[in-house]
């Protein structure tokens, strides 16, 4: 199992949430909506001076589907040049609590 977290601008969660979808059978996924910080490029700080906000999604998929993540983002990060987006992935393990 990987832990997928997408740090990106939000006007490209609409087009990452699809992708995701429509390629990932069951997938399912946390968003975080209004996200602000300063990335390598740019402040995103929701205000007057820098108005844009990012938001996070994190998901927790099989093995199998990491390579159809990447492709998703890669596809994004290709017809949205402009946007700063970020795919991390971390090795997960499911505990039982135990």
């Amino acid at each position: 199992m990987t832990r997928c977290e997408i740090i990106a601008n939000q006007s490209v969660q609409d087009e990452i949430v699809s992708l995701m979808e429509e390629h990932i059978p069951g997938v399912l996924y946390t968003i975080i909506p209004t996200v602000v910080g300063r990335g390598k490029n740019s402040y995103k700080m929701g205000n007057g001076t820098w108005p844009e906000t990012n938001f996070i999604l994190v998901s927790y998929i099989e093995d199998e589907h990491v390579a159809m993540m990447k492709a998703i983002i890669k596809a994004v990060k290709e017809r949205f040049t402009g946007e700063g987006i970020k795919l991390f992935l971390v090795k997960a393990e499911e505990s039982d609590g135990e």
